[in-house]
């Protein structure tokens, strides 16, 4: 599982692919419609969205002759699983702590 989540992770830190996952968030699209709204080549969007397929995060395949994007949501449950753990810890309640303090130490001036 290490590999597949050091690839999602990998695929999900540029704000390029991140920018794409969400647009297919609304639907599949082809790979013009992805490239669109960049300021780069579609060779680049092409590389990208080869990080985004062997990550898992997306399918492509053609339908005639246009290539097609489609999210793959279920790819990123491993990460979301890993991060989750992290969320496991209570959130300090600073007022409850000072008050601990208080009474194991006494009053602060």
């Amino acid at each position: 599982m290490q590999p597949l989540l050091d690839n999602v992770f990998a695929a999900l830190a540029d704000p390029t692919r991140r920018a794409i996952l969400t647009m297919l968030l609304e639907d599949d699209m082809a790979v013009t419609d992805v490239a669109e709204p960049f300021q780069m080549s579609l060779a680049a969007i092409s590389k990208h969205l080869g990080v985004l397929s062997r990550a898992g995060l997306i399918t492509q395949e053609k339908r005639g002759r246009v290539k097609w994007c489609k999210l793959e949501p279920d790819a990123m449950r491993a990460a979301s699983v890993w991060m989750q753990g992290f969320g496991l810890f209570e959130p300090v309640n600073l007022d409850a702590f000072e008050r601990f303090l208080e009474g194991e130490l006494g009053p602060s001036e």
